[in-house]
């Protein structure tokens, strides 16, 4: 190691040092005069320029490098394909979902979610309130099955009547629901796409307290996924039916 650390020194840079002080050294002992400094300076002017050449093409080398290097990785990147859909876990199910809710725009669904999740006062202001009172979304529509009318009219609706956009929240669509798929659909302003919260009723993905069922697992559908026109058609078939 001592002796490739050796070799990697300017020794020409450093002989061009030392013979500049040693110049200066004897001409301030008046052993040399200035026709004897002169070459050595001229000398040594152009050792710098040649040890400047040197590392200049070196550095475009360098550069050169680096750019491919960079090329390679954009083309292995945009040859990777983003996931359609990524399952959030406990930990990270409340900020998921208010993220969602914060960005969200436009007109909105709300299909066959767990109004019971919404009852505290703490998580209706988290996970409910922020998507009432943004003033991107257009209009929020609940489709809910009929299990869950007097939930709706006794605690979620006094709440969301008191909120500053409660103007935009729909009469819910009451259907006969299965509890099999919940989800909430919006546009996203962070993607510019349409985007879904999706997860299923029991178990694994919701647990089952004594006062409220809770999410465990949801799943982020991403713009453009191909599941996305199905929970379209889903809410569609929903009106449908209601109006029948």
């Amino acid at each position: 190691m001592k002796i490739k650390s050796l070799l990697n020194l300017e020794w020409d840079a450093i002989a061009g040092i030392l013979a500049a002080v040693a110049g200066i050294v004897l001409h301030l002992l008046h052993v040399v005069d200035e026709r004897v400094i002169l070459p050595i300076v001229l000398a040594l002017i152009a050792l710098l320029f040649i040890n400047f050449m040197r590392h200049t093409r070196n550095n475009e080398r360098t550069a050169e490098q680096v750019a491919h290097t960079a090329h390679a990785v954009n083309r292995i990147q945009s040859a990777l394909k983003h996931p359609d859909v990524i399952l959030i876990g406990p930990r990270h199910l409340r900020s998921s979902n208010e993220q969602f809710v914060r960005h969200m725009s436009g007109d909105t669904v709300w299909f066959n979610v767990c109004l019971s999740m919404y009852k505290p006062q703490p998580l209706f202001d988290a996970l409910l309130r922020p998507a009432v009172d943004n003033p991107m979304v257009s209009s929020i529509q609940f489709v809910l099955d009929e299990s869950q009318r007097d939930l709706w009219q006794q605690f979620i609706y006094p709440r969301i009547a008191v909120c500053a956009g409660s103007a935009k929240v729909r009469e819910p669509r009451w259907c006969s629901l299965s509890k099999t798929v919940s989800f909430i659909l919006a546009d996203s302003r962070l993607s510019g796409g349409t985007e879904a919260l999706l997860s299923f009723w029991g178990e694994p993905f919701m647990a089952q307290t004594t006062d409220r069922d809770v999410p465990r697992f949801i799943f982020h559908v991403q713009k453009n996924a191909e599941i996305l026109p199905h929970l379209v058609e889903l809410e569609r078939s929903q009106g449908r039916y209601h109006h029948e």
